[in-house]
């Protein structure tokens, strides 16, 4: 069944007169003859009947209509579908992010972008930067906020969004709590809550990199994998944490943030854009543009995602 069979049944059945409908439909009578006389012969059924002024529905047409009609609308949904996707005003973006980037990050990029571009769905699914840039590769997600440093290369390309360092979270106990500033070396003898290996791998170097230069090979007492983890086994008072600086917009009576006044470059932090080019899609760049006006910044640079030495 053709769909352009269809339309010319519903354009008959609404004119009821061939020579009304042909010229609606921009087309010579004759064919859309033949047309309606194809879908008649197809459903094996007459949907019209012939009168002095033109043409009437039959029962089997008048059932047939309402149908017509409904398939007639969901052709224009897709075909606006489509072209809402190519503009890149529709669609759907599947959106991977690490925990931290609820600190503030989301809230800043969602908002707007939704009220600028109200027809794309946002899909937004948490998990470890490892995983997020191996669902990017997959063509699973199509926008990843992950952090960085990385450990492995990666064939997506990375925009720093923000660049961020370790402060020290403690629990409100703890006898160093008292204190402005420390050094991270006045961490040496204290046990570690520390990032685990693997998924977790980019900022458990950096923060092993950091207590190396200050002297010190750091006593972990516990791992964990997500930040807020990390955050709930220092406020149960199983060590100290070095955590990204926007981890304290987490408001927690019972830790304190500490910053540290001796951290080396080289253990530098931040949260940045991932994204496959060559497939992206008018809405994830839109949304990209968006994300660039948000934090408008130098750094906004592209990071050649090579690994740490």
């Amino acid at each position: 069944m053709e769909l352009r069979h269809i339309r010319h049944f519903v354009a008959l059945a609404e004119a009821l007169n061939f020579r009304r409908a042909a010229e609606n439909l921009h087309m010579a009578q004759p064919p859309l003859s033949v047309s309606i006389h194809k879908l008649e012969k197809e459903l094996g059924t007459k949907l019209f009947v012939r009168k002095a002024t033109g043409v009437a529905l039959t029962s089997d047409g008048i059932m047939v209509l309402k149908d017509a009609r409904k398939l007639l609308f969901h052709e224009g949904q897709i075909f606006n579908a489509v072209r809402d996707g190519i503009s890149g005003v529709g669609g759907r973006l599947y959106i991977g992010f690490v925990g931290t980037t609820t600190f503030g990050m989301l809230q800043r990029l969602v908002p707007p972008f939704r009220s600028e571009y109200p027809g794309v769905e946002l899909v937004l699914k948490e998990a470890p930067s490892v995983s997020v840039l191996q669902q990017l590769k997959d063509g699973v997600l199509d926008i990843g906020l992950i952090r960085t440093p990385l450990l492995e290369p990666t064939d997506a390309t990375l925009i720093q969004l923000e660049q961020d360092q370790f402060v020290v979270a403690l629990p409100k106990e703890h006898y160093l709590a008292c204190q402005n500033v420390l050094k991270i070396r006045d961490l040496a003898n204290e046990p570690f809550v520390m990032y685990a290996t693997g998924a977790a791998a980019g900022l458990r170097s950096a923060a092993m990199l950091a207590c190396q230069q200050a002297g010190f090979i750091p006593r972990i007492a516990q791992q964990a994998t997500q930040v807020q983890t990390l955050l709930a086994l220092v406020e149960s008072g199983l060590g100290v944490a070095l955590v990204p600086s926007v981890t304290r917009r987490h408001v927690n009576d019972r830790i304190v943030y500490l910053e540290l006044t001796d951290l080396i470059p080289g253990a530098a932090i931040g949260l940045s854009w991932a994204y496959m080019p060559q497939t992206e899609s008018p809405a994830a760049a839109h949304f990209r543009a968006l994300a660039l006006s948000v934090f408008p910044r130098p750094r906004h640079s592209v990071l050649d995602a090579d690994p740490l030495p």
